[in-house]
């Protein structure tokens, strides 16, 4: 199956309308059609129902739009890492949000830069959840994420679990307390990572989750190395006992076989390793 008739038929499922697909396509209607129509004797299947007034996608068609929206990124995503890989300079893009590498992120280059297939890294920083999309579209062949975060199409290993605290106004009620459970913030163990994704969208970054976190607009449950790192004058840090750890995660696209991905890869789980090692003798 070609690229372009999903292509077509994306659009015809997006729009729900030949007219309005078919001018955002750039084409004109007749040949639209006609393309779905054969798209449709390929499949042996019907994709849309039409009538005078109205397209609505059929099960096939709902099935087909799910798999061909992924079909669609996976090729443009192949495009863009082959285009990297035939740059003068190869370079492997490792995306990382600012801060949020659990302190691994300068060792991992610098075991990562010693391999043998090692090419240079740019580090793209990015704002929460921006990762996996990055991954996907082929905008970044590794990533360092913590959870929550989305899989699909994506193989991870995990690097590092942290207990979580409670970012709290220091004027907020709880603020007095020494330590915190999930009922305390009126959440169920099953609702954490929910809440967790949720207020992060609060924030572009730390910095601005932090600020709505000392204005007492919310709370936020954060990696415990966050009150080390980020002391703030109106922000308290109060351990969660009962609250998921947080994990940080290496993750790259499934399909790779990128030599120089899989030396990042390699790099990060050494590097992670050693330093669970160190807080072991440590403790």
């Amino acid at each position: 199956m070609e690229s372009r008739p999903l292509r077509y038929f994306v659009a015809v499922a997006e729009e729900l309308n030949f007219a309005r697909a078919a001018d955002r396509l750039g084409i004109s209607p007749p040949p639209l059609s006609r393309a779905i129509r054969q798209l449709e004797t390929e499949l042996g299947a019907v994709l849309f129902e039409r009538t005078t007034h109205s397209v609505s996608l059929t099960p096939a068609g709902e099935v087909l739009l799910v798999e061909a929206r992924f079909a669609l990124t996976a090729l443009e995503a192949a495009g863009r890492r082959a285009r990297r890989a035939a740059a003068p300079e190869p370079k492997l893009a490792l995306a990382v949000k600012a801060d949020g590498d659990a302190g691994l992120l300068e060792g991992i280059l610098a075991r990562y830069a010693s391999d043998p297939a090692a090419v240079p890294v740019a580090v793209r920083l990015c704002a929460w959840h921006e990762q996996s999309r990055l991954l996907c579209r082929g905008e970044a062949d590794v990533a360092l994420v913590y959870e929550p975060y989305d899989r699909t199409g994506l193989d991870t290993e995990d690097l590092a679990a942290e207990p979580r605290v409670a970012a709290l106004a220091v004027s907020h009620p709880l603020a007095a307390r020494v330590a915190l459970c999930l009922a305390d913030l009126g959440l169920r163990p099953d609702e954490a990572h929910r809440y967790i994704d949720e207020v992060r969208g609060r924030g572009q970054d730390l910095a601005q989750l932090l600020t709505l976190v000392g204005l007492g607009e919310v709370v936020a449950l954060l990696p415990a190395s966050v009150a080390d790192r980020y002391p703030r004058p109106g922000v308290v840090y109060r351990p969660v006992l009962d609250a998921p750890p947080a994990v940080l995660a290496v993750a790259w696209p499934q399909q790779s076989r990128s030599p120089a991905t899989a030396a990042l890869v390699r790099a990060a789980v050494s590097v992670a390793e050693e330093a669970r090692e160190r807080e072991r003798e440590a403790g």
